[in-house]
């Protein structure tokens, strides 16, 4: 089984993450969290735990690892400095320990409209530190897949999407869907080297990456 390593697996959208990973046959999740008493609750599920700090050293909790699904961020809801260590330069200092430690594949979860700050001015800050993280990726020479996702909700899984490398206008996306999504495309030929944005649709998500 290839180690899956989640970055920002004690968020809302990583918890989600690390289960649809334990769920399948071909991937152990490693769950990447920052403090000791995040750790149990993985440990009571038979998961295994890693700790490191986006804003420090990140070397050695990637080492080892086959692929990696970043999830971590501030949502764009802290402050502008936070945003830029953890969205921006916490993802790029993942980009750069994957790349060293030999990494097959990593998927990144970014922002819908990440290209277009302009497009949310209260967020703009945030868009652009995922903007950045998202190009410095591309620019690595790793395998990856970028997902863009609308608005996160906390709403029943559809299991069904709409997605495009540009969608017009904005929508929602629930956070269980989005997992299901992350899941998926860890496999090599889902999604290759592509960057697509998400919402939820009328497509099911095993058709709509295929």
């Amino acid at each position: 089984m290839d180690k899956v390593l989640i970055v920002g697996a004690n968020g809302t959208t990583g918890k989600l993450i690390v289960d649809k990973v334990k769920a399948t046959t071909a991937y152990e999740p490693i769950a990447m969290v920052r403090k000791e008493e995040q750790q149990a609750q993985f440990k009571d599920k038979g998961i295994k735990t890693v700790l490191a700090d986006l804003e420090k050293e990140v070397t050695e909790a990637v080492n080892g690892m086959n692929k990696v699904i970043f999830a971590a961020g501030s949502g764009g809801k802290t402050s502008d400095e936070k945003t830029i260590l953890v969205d921006q330069e916490g993802a790029k200092k993942i980009v750069d320990a994957a790349k060293k430690a030999g990494v097959k594949k990593l998927v990144m979860l970014s922002s819908i409209k990440a290209d277009e700050p302009e497009s949310n001015p209260d967020l703009s800050n945030y868009l652009k530190a995922k903007e950045e993280a998202d190009q410095y990726l591309r620019a690595s020479g790793l395998h990856y897949t970028i997902v863009r996702p609308g608005t996160l909700t906390n709403d029943k899984a559809t299991g069904k999407i709409k997605m495009a490398e540009k969608l017009d206008g904005k929508g929602k996306i629930t956070r269980e869907d989005v997992a299901t999504v992350l899941t998926r495309v860890l496999d090599d030929d889902k999604a290759a080297n592509k960057t697509f944005e998400m919402i939820n649709g009328e497509t099911k998500i095993e058709e709509a990456i295929n």
